[in-house]
């Protein structure tokens, strides 16, 4: 059975978005805007560009709305020391939440200890600072037996959220890898969809796998469907629901 709208709140909705500006040709009022635009519908977080963090930090931070950013992206190959060096920076500059992606050709050539190792680092400078810590796995680029030791090495490492994809890689997040990340992780990690959720429909799909995040851009588009949609919705009786979109 799927999600209703009307069992969701907007904020439900706001809540699972981390509004993405991530594209390497973004201006400085393109970010400026994106984080307004954050601000306005109160969604979880923005993920910027390590070098955007100060800006908006300084732009958020009378919101509720996290600042995060990303380490070792998007191909995660940087070596530990940079991406532990990549966090320490973030966090000085105001992030709260890092998406760091994994050593994936570590992970490819069978070589586990340091795949959960580069990790781990990064999860200890996150932590010790209060911040939350997403392991982006490239799903594109994985099996699924290389997907499901990503999640116990993610999880062993002591990281908050397992995450689909960068958005730069040749697809993005699937049900069916959703799915297969949520049957192989506790409940104690979160997951993290991201590369192609563009819609409301699609949001509420990944939602009912699991799904307590997502990575957007069309967070507005989303959200301004969330809204038509809701206000279309009329109870009737014994709680039915008539009319809807």
């Amino acid at each position: 059975m799927s999600l209703s709208i009307e069992s969701l709140t907007e904020r439900d909705i706001a809540k699972a978005i981390d509004h993405s500006l991530l594209r390497p040709e973004l201006d400085d009022a393109f970010v400026e805007a994106g984080c307004r635009l954050a601000a306005k519908y109160d969604v979880a977080s923005v993920c910027v560009r390590p070098a955007d963090v100060s800006r908006a930090k300084a732009i958020l931070a009378t919101t509720e709305v996290a600042v995060g950013t990303t380490i070792g992206f998007p191909h995660g190959n940087h070596v530990t020391e940079i991406k532990v060096a990549e966090a320490r920076r973030a966090l000085a500059d105001g992030a709260a939440e890092l998406d760091m992606v994994i050593q994936i050709g570590a992970l490819k050539a069978g070589r586990d200890a340091d795949v959960e190792s580069d990790i781990r680092a990064v999860v200890e400078v996150g932590h010790a600072a209060g911040a939350i810590v997403k392991v982006i796995f490239e799903n594109a680029y994985l099996t699924d037996a290389e997907k499901i030791r990503a999640c116990h090495l993610s999880e062993s490492a002591g990281a908050d959220f397992v995450k689909t994809s960068t958005g730069f890689a040749p697809s993005g997040a699937t049900l069916d890898d959703l799915r297969l990340m949520r049957a192989n992780t506790s409940e104690r990690i979160q997951i993290k969809a991201a590369g192609g959720v563009r819609t409301l429909d699609a949001l509420l799909a990944v939602m009912e796998v699991g799904v307590t995040r997502i990575g957007a851009t069309a967070t507005e588009a989303i959200i301004q469907e969330f809204r038509a949609r809701k206000a279309g919705v009329t109870p009737a009786a014994g709680g039915a629901v008539v009319g809807g979109h």
